[in-house]
């Protein structure tokens, strides 16, 4: 009986050990995947091309990332793939970023929708930096807001900066208000 006992106690505790390493890992793997995340958002701001009219964005499964965005040069879209491939820990990049077609139609776009921005109170700021953190992609005459704001009012007036010029067709604002509480 006692050999039973000692067995029963053996496999539970074998079992908890196998659960308390399965756990670890699990976590290890998200500590992982946020260190991956923050070398990505780092690298791909020193891309030495990356401006204003550039958006790329990312997802970290694991060891592979995904990039995604749009860009006006052929050149970040390469480079970024690249960079990230050398990230320790990465085995996979899937480069989902589209190059945005050439067209002095949308060159006039970006001009003026620069302008407007930089022309309406306070949001000048927003376009000054070497890694602005807003990002203006304009897309066959289609404008799209990326990026961060610090409030909801300039949410609201880079919107309305974007959706006063004229030639463009649509406007997405896909801005975030830093520190936002859901409503």
């Amino acid at each position: 009986m006692k050999k039973v006992s000692n067995f029963i106690v053996v496999t539970i505790a074998a079992m908890a050990f196998s659960f308390m390493s399965i756990n670890a890992q699990g976590f290890s793997n998200e500590a992982s995947a946020t260190a991956i995340g923050q070398e990505v958002h780092k690298r791909i701001l020193r891309l030495p091309r990356y401006e204003l009219y550039d958006h790329i964005g990312f997802e970290v499964k694991g060891d592979t990332v995904t990039l995604n965005g749009s860009v006006r040069n052929a050149i970040n879209r390469s480079d970024a793939e690249g960079t990230v491939k050398r990230i320790s820990g990465v085995n996979h990049v899937i480069n989902n970023i589209q190059l945005l077609p050439l067209s002095g139609f949308d060159d006039q776009i970006r001009r003026t929708l620069t302008q407007r921005i930089a022309n309406t109170g306070g949001l000048s700021g927003y376009l000054w930096p070497v890694n602005p953190p807003v990002r203006l992609i304009v897309n066959n005459g289609h404008i799209s807001l990326e990026g961060k704001v610090r409030n909801r009012g300039d949410y609201n007036m880079m919107y309305i900066a974007a959706r006063s010029v004229p030639s463009s067709f649509t406007v997405t604002n896909n801005l975030v208000v830093e520190n936002d509480v859901a409503r």
